[in-house]
């Protein structure tokens, strides 16, 4: 992938991450919030959490000391 398109998928998936904290706080707030559902959102928003950390260390270039 070029950059840019690292760049462009990096700013979807920080949305969705941003979409499912907003989701799994209205299902907290929510007195008959599903626990299962809210489960499986906080587990996706980990995996988007972990992919957004591969694409920014691809993005940044190592250092050597």
């Amino acid at each position: 992938m070029t950059e840019a398109e690292l760049r462009k998928k990096l700013e979807h998936l920080r949305i969705e991450h941003r979409d499912l904290d907003a989701a799994i706080a209205a299902l907290g707030d929510a007195n008959a919030g599903d626990q299962l559902q809210i489960a499986r959102l906080k587990k996706r928003k980990l995996a988007l959490r972990d992919q957004i950390g591969m694409i920014e260390d691809q993005l940044i270039p190592d250092i050597i000391a």
